[in-house]
């Protein structure tokens, strides 16, 4: 079983921000307003929550979000996303963000290539649940397309970067 112990500091803390990550490519590709954000906010945390609670969640992505549920977790994750992402404009978070994945399925491939395929599938859903989240386009009562071109060509990028 891989866990925590397989990785050094810096790597665990890449792969605590990897959903936040793969949420956040989605929601700087396009970014959809405080509605918008705080429904593809909501879509990524969820998908947290479900693998926790999911018997038959991969033992990697569990222990990922096991570790995010503590103190040490969370403040791991954010101080990593706060220098990786501070002062950038939303097309340099997207694409920060991509890499950061692509840095993932390299070091999936490396020390846990038997969770590889279900970790990055995992990543892959939370980017798709997070672009259906909340319609771009509309206006205050709704309209718009469910994931905008931008979001689609995004979806195609983190694919490709986690090799899925």
């Amino acid at each position: 079983m891989t866990d925590k112990t397989n990785f050094t500091k810096d790597e665990w803390a890449l792969l605590l921000r990897s959903p936040m990550n793969a949420g956040m490519a989605i929601t700087a590709a396009d970014p959809s307003g405080l509605f918008g954000l705080l429904k593809e906010s909501f879509a990524s945390g969820t998908a947290l929550a479900r693998a926790a609670t999911d018997p038959n969640a991969n033992s990697l992505v569990k222990a990922v979000v096991a570790d995010f549920q503590t103190s040490e977790g969370r403040a791991a994750a954010h101080d990593g996303l706060k220098a990786e992402f501070g002062n950038s404009k939303p097309a340099e978070m997207t694409s920060k963000a991509v890499n950061s994945l692509r840095e993932v399925a390299a070091l999936l491939a490396a020390k846990a290539p038997a969770d590889a395929a279900d970790f990055k599938g995992w990543l892959r859903q939370i980017s798709q649940k997070t672009a259906e989240a909340a319609s771009e386009g509309g206006g205050l009562f709704g309209g718009g397309v469910q994931v905008s071109d931008a979001e689609k060509a995004t979806l195609g990028e983190i694919s490709s970067a986690l090799g899925v």
